[in-house]
């Protein structure tokens, strides 16, 4: 029997049709990985670039000493035209209900209910944390939340929307930010040199 008749046998082997069917469906589960990985790189580096949009420098996942031993985790670090900026981001999708003296926040995205620990008292942990390093700097501090995420009732304290966050620290004049700049930079090099890579990711 010639090649081309070897060929034809085993094209009409009975294993052969389930061969072909396990790498088509092995072919497609990988493409749907892909544009799943794409879209969520994509999705983190558009957020990335909105928070560091806010400062002049930036640093991401970095942990920030407690003065105990310890350290804690800030997901965005900020050098701006108004002093040192914390931003902790929530990537939390439905309604989000949360108040300043409530210990949990309740999120509920349609038959979906889950709560969780209310932000605000870690974001003041961390301020605390990078004040001890930085002394009298100004420092501010958000819980930045996607627009995944929605607050019927009203936003509570230091909490913001992602798109509103660019229009709650707007850019001075060049000649104001640059003197500005120059009076926090000492402070916020000490602060470079006092924090180190945080291995929780951030973008909860």
């Amino acid at each position: 029997m010639g090649p081309m008749g070897s060929m034809g046998s085993t094209l009409h082997q009975p294993w052969v049709p389930w061969v072909l069917l396990g790498i088509a469906v092995a072919l497609i589960i990988a493409a749907v990985w892909l544009v799943r990985w794409y879209r969520r790189r994509r999705a983190r580096r558009a957020l990335q670039s909105a928070v560091a949009a806010a400062g002049m420098e930036h640093l991401i996942d970095m942990a920030v000493p407690d003065g105990m031993g310890g350290s804690y985790h800030v997901d965005f670090l900020l050098l701006s035209v108004h002093g040192i900026l914390i931003v902790d981001v929530r990537q939390v999708q439905g309604n989000i209900f949360g108040g300043d003296q409530m210990a949990e926040w309740t999120v509920m995205d349609g038959p979906h209910r889950f709560t969780f620990v209310n932000p605000q008292s870690g974001l003041y942990d961390r301020i605390a944390a990078v004040k001890a390093i930085v002394g009298e700097v100004p420092i501010e501090g958000r819980v930045v939340f996607t627009r995944e995420g929605r607050f019927p009732k009203g936003l509570p304290k230091w909490t913001v929307m992602i798109d509103e966050l660019g229009a709650e620290f707007p850019p001075f004049e060049a000649d104001v930010a640059e003197a500005m700049l120059t009076h926090y930079r000492e402070a916020w090099e000490r602060l470079r040199a006092s924090v180190r890579p945080s291995t929780t990711p951030h973008m909860r």
